[in-house]
């Protein structure tokens, strides 16, 4: 019986990447890491990912004539490793169809706020900005929008008096590294799945 297979796109340092890789490892996560895609080649999850013994697709966005250029690239790839969820995982790039429409349903994010609250782009120094008391974290399927899609789990985050943007995404990625595993599984062993309305998921 195959894998459940997946994929982690990230575009930084791959903390998450790492902590999902160390659940694996660790037996704490039944899923296969299969491929990592990576629009920065010189990023350090792509040394995370050679250490896991993880293939790679890193590449540069300029090098192709377009994104749906590179998106049919790694669709190609995906499919050729027979890829069950697409994670994403702090990848700076906004998916359009060309992933879209063959994963749909198939593709996740993780967010570092409580969605709909604080979308896009510096989650954390809009909360921040806000004096919000409480943010957190939020995994959610990928549609069209941005962090518009169906959210699968929240955990929340108190803001301490006194954090700073750093301060605070430490404790961010601390939540961050437990949930995206977490949520991971449940999806491969069909425990959180989408609703038939197709905005509501349902965990069993």
């Amino acid at each position: 019986m195959k894998p459940f297979r997946i994929a982690v796109f990230a575009s930084g340092s791959g903390s998450n990447f790492q902590a999902i890789v160390d659940a694996v490892q660790a037996g704490k996560l039944d899923v296969e890491v299969g491929l990592l895609v990576c629009d920065k080649p010189s990023a350090k999850v792509v040394e995370r990912a050679e250490a896991a013994g993880v293939e790679t697709f890193a590449f540069r966005p300029k090098e192709f004539v377009s994104k749906a250029a590179y998106e049919a690239e790694i669709v190609e790839r995906l499919e050729r490793k027979q890829i069950d969820l697409v994670v994403l995982a702090g990848y700076m790039r906004i998916v359009s169809d060309t992933l879209l429409k063959p994963y749909e349903g198939r593709i996740i994010n993780i967010h570092p706020s409580l969605l709909p609250s604080f979308p896009g782009l510096d989650a954390i120094g809009q909360a921040l900005a806000h004096g919000v008391k409480m943010t957190g974290v939020t995994v959610h399927f990928v549609d069209g929008g941005m962090d518009t899609g169906p959210i699968i789990a929240q955990r929340a985050v108190e803001v301490a008096e006194g954090d700073t943007a750093d301060s605070l995404a430490a404790s961010i990625h601390h939540v961050e590294h437990v949930l995206y595993p977490y949520v991971i599984g449940a999806i491969a062993s069909g425990k959180a799945a989408l609703g038939d309305d197709g905005r509501r998921v349902l965990w069993s």
